[in-house]
């Protein structure tokens, strides 16, 4: 007989280089998924659509919230999948889905271009967005830098802000990302919205070749994957949630995603349709480079994209920067600590600078990094694992969502790979580097 006092089982750990804090709350992964979610792929919403059309685009972006919504709900299940053991990384889940051998080379090349784009997009877009603002502020009296070196001014922050050790640490930054996500996007669509539309403005499809016209379709398709990214660093998330028999952790981070999506809802579909109809097929790549007025406005919403993706650059470096020291710690006996991180951390962040400084094609980078690496982990591959692990009936509901998911998510997955890669290689021929 069990003793009435004897205290509930516990799960154990995958094994860690050191100690996970576990006491977060369920709204930290609210404001964590929001930061890593709604980012710079929101501005660029209406770009996509203006490639896509009215219903086309409305059609993926509604189907892409639905799928990865779904996708979110078994990654959020699966991180307990094996009672009493927490699959605290999605590299953890791949080896137990795919074997200790092959899991790693599944998983952990497409979070790494996930995690790694992002954060090469967001030295974009960080450095893009402090050069608008300086604009707007000090237009007349101040000397104009290039954009290079605005990027790296923004970069030049991380080297700091990378030394904060673990997820926990970066809770306060990555609700003000979270909070001005939220702000940005609503004076983004209220913007356009006080814009009006134009005597000009055109929803016919670009003047272009055909060959070129499809490649910016595909590379569309890309830029509304990347819109939906959360799913990379779900696991890690909801590792900081605190778990027992009685209440597992899938309960709290459920109900953190289910908001988290809410608000990316109110965020993604104001943008991309009102700035859509405002500019039409002539929107910029970035719909908030294109709004001029109210002037402080515009300025201040640059700004509050400047403090989100200095958040979002965090949530989505702290799992590389996990990945990158216990590979040093393993390999060269490095021991953990200061010193540890300072040679790792700032080596990532400039090896992201320099990515971002020397390709700063913002909507194509978007539409690479969203076929190459986000389709993969946000839209098929969490149904693969469901598959392998679950093993639902076959022609069961279960069965058919699953693999509807993964024909979607290869499709877009190839389709905006392609463009966005022949896309940057265009505006590449035309581009003055360091410029």
């Amino acid at each position: 007989m069990v003793s009435a006092t004897a205290s509930p089982p516990q799960f154990k750990e995958v094994p860690t280089s050191g100690e996970r804090a576990r006491n977060a709350k369920w709204w930290y992964s609210t404001f964590h998924t929001v930061t890593a979610m709604v980012g710079a792929g929101v501005l660029s919403l209406p770009y996509a659509m203006a490639y896509l059309g009215w219903g086309p685009g409305t059609l993926v972006m509604v189907v892409s919230w639905c799928i990865t919504l779904h996708t979110m709900w078994q990654m959020v299940q699966l991180h307990e999948c094996v009672p009493g053991t927490r699959f605290d990384r999605y590299l953890d889940l791949g080896r137990h889905a795919f074997g200790p051998n092959l899991g790693p080379w599944i998983v952990l090349p497409q979070q790494l271009i996930v995690q790694v784009g992002c954060d090469i997009v967001y030295m974009v877009t960080g450095g893009k967005c402090l050069q608008k603002f300086f604009q707007i502020v000090c237009s007349t009296h101040c000397a104009q830098f290039r954009q290079s070196y605005w990027i790296c001014i923004f970069g030049a922050l991380h080297f700091f802000l990378s030394q904060l050790p673990d997820f926990n640490s970066v809770s306060a930054v990555s609700l003000a990302a979270a909070l001005m996500s939220l702000c940005y996007s609503t004076i983004a669509w209220v913007g356009c919205l006080s814009k009006g539309r134009g005597s000009e403005v055109s929803y016919g499809y670009k003047k272009t070749s055909g060959g070129d016209y499809m490649f910016r379709v595909f590379n569309a398709l890309g830029q509304i994957t990347f819109a939906y990214a959360g799913h990379a660093v779900a696991l890690e998330i909801q590792a900081t949630i605190p778990s027992t028999p009685e209440k597992p952790s899938r309960v709290a981070m459920w109900k953190g995603a289910v908001l988290a999506y809410f608000i990316n809802g109110i965020c993604y579909f104001p943008v991309a349709i009102i700035g859509y109809w405002a500019f039409g097929h002539d929107v910029a790549d970035n719909v908030l480079v294109a709004l001029e007025r109210p002037a402080w406005l515009i300025a201040a919403a640059n700004l509050m994209v400047v403090v989100h993706v200095i958040g979002s650059y965090q949530v989505y470096a702290m799992p590389v920067f996990d990945i990158l020291e216990r590979s040093v710690v393993k390999r060269w006996s490095i021991p953990p600590g200061l010193m540890l991180r300072l040679l790792v951390r700032s080596s990532y962040v400039a090896f992201t600078l320099f990515v971002g400084v020397t390709f700063p094609f913002f909507g194509d980078l978007l539409g690479f990094f969203g076929g190459f690496g986000f389709a993969p982990t946000s839209y098929f591959l969490p149904s693969v694992i469901w598959l392998r692990i679950m093993k639902p009936k076959r022609f069961s509901r279960s069965w058919i969502i699953n693999w509807l998911c993964i024909f979607i998510g290869v499709f877009i997955m190839v389709a905006s790979t392609i463009g966005g890669l022949r896309n940057i290689v265009a505006d590449s021929s035309t581009y003055q580097f360091y410029s």
